[in-house]
């Protein structure tokens, strides 16, 4: 089959759909990547996969910039004679769902999260519900990461019976992603990480105002923010916010990377407060390299750690509980915060394995050709 996957980045098709993809060439599909051409672009042409340049922004909402990106994708599907279109994100997953239905195309979206549209209800929310109401309902199967967004599609509708199925987020390589060994310190007191986009949805403040509130018990304790800044999303960060937050020495602010391990390697925790995600590869990355992770009872985010057992949670927007539990963490002995990164690690393996998800594919694929 000729397959389409789509996202409105590809960066976050290097980083989350490579593998999927190289597993499908090597069963003999023709795979075409579909995103807007950015640094990352290369990355997916060096593996070897076929990419379309499309125009699909993450947060535009002009109606007619919109409609372009939709026909331009409904432009590509037709022109490569796509069977299938395995989509991600908010609005991949909507315009190829709208392109596919006007071709006959079938397609398989992941809900990998509801976006901004969902974190704050506007007229954007009721827009998005009514377009997924009117596509979902035609697609082959739905891919939901989390109970939490799979409960909000059945229960207003938006999926038929039958046509769903969980999946353990994106999946991590757990071969990449390995055991990494503990540093050793002249203190006890943790070195925290925050790693995701610099969005104050990601829970970047309160982890700022949680990080004052640890230094006053632990005041050697070090904070530390990883991801990039300056995006157009209208929760962005701005770099000043960022650099008076260094100048007051509560964190240190590592820029971006392609390759998150060394700084994983380097903590003691891995932290996101986020008010909502799919399933945060981020954590499931930490988990996998045997570090306990903090983060929030928001949707998403639970599913990542078994409190108590694997890492600690908070509730979301709730700056001194997260010092809290980051303060409960602190006082921990080594020996314990090591047993809960191998917890963490033990839980990956066993349900969070990358070819998990793979597989989940290759069945929904099959399921076509039958």
């Amino acid at each position: 089959m000729r397959i389409a996957v789509i996202s409105n980045t590809s960066w976050y098709l290097v980083n989350f759909r490579r593998n999927l993809m190289l597993a499908l060439m090597a069963d003999g599909h023709e795979v075409i990547a579909v995103s807007p051409e950015d640094e990352y672009t290369t990355h997916l042409i060096s593996s070897g996969i076929r990419h379309e340049a499309v125009p699909l922004s993450g947060s535009g909402t002009q109606w007619l910039t919109e409609l372009r990106s939709v026909l331009c994708l409904r432009r590509v599907f037709q022109n490569n004679r796509v069977d299938v279109v395995l989509s991600n994100t908010p609005k991949g997953n909507l315009y190829s769902a709208i392109a596919c239905m006007s071709l006959g195309i079938r397609f398989i979206p992941n809900v990998s999260g509801l976006g901004r549209a969902f974190i704050q209800t506007s007229f954007v929310t009721r827009i998005a519900r009514l377009l997924y109401r009117l596509t979902f309902r035609y697609a082959h199967r739905v891919f939901f990461q989390n109970l939490d967004d799979q409960d909000i599609f059945l229960r207003s509708g938006l999926v038929l019976p039958g046509r769903y199925e969980r999946l353990p987020g994106s999946g991590v390589d757990v071969d990449r992603f390995c055991a990494a060994p503990w540093v050793e310190r002249d203190t006890d007191a943790p070195v925290f990480l925050l790693v995701a986009r610099m969005l104050w949805d990601k829970g970047v403040g309160e982890f700022i105002d949680a990080a004052r509130l640890v230094r006053g018990k632990y005041p050697m304790s070090t904070f530390h923010l990883l991801g990039a800044a300056d995006s157009d999303n209208p929760a962005s960060i701005g770099r000043d916010q960022i650099d008076a937050w260094q100048a007051e020495g509560i964190v240190r602010y590592l820029g971006k990377t392609d390759d998150v391990r060394p700084h994983i390697a380097h903590a003691d925790a891995v932290v996101l407060p986020s008010y909502r995600e799919g399933v945060p590869r981020t954590l499931l990355e930490a988990a996998a390299m045997a570090r306990p992770v903090i983060t929030t009872d928001a949707p998403g985010c639970k599913d990542t750690v078994i409190d108590g057992q694997t890492g600690l949670r908070c509730k979301a927007r709730d700056a001194p509980g997260l010092a809290s539990a980051m303060l409960r963490f602190a006082a921990m002995d080594k020996a314990s915060r090591v047993g809960m990164g191998e917890r963490g690690r033990a839980r990956v393996v066993r349900e969070f394995d990358e070819q998990i998800v793979i597989d989940r594919y290759r069945e929904a694929l099959a399921s076509l050709q039958r």
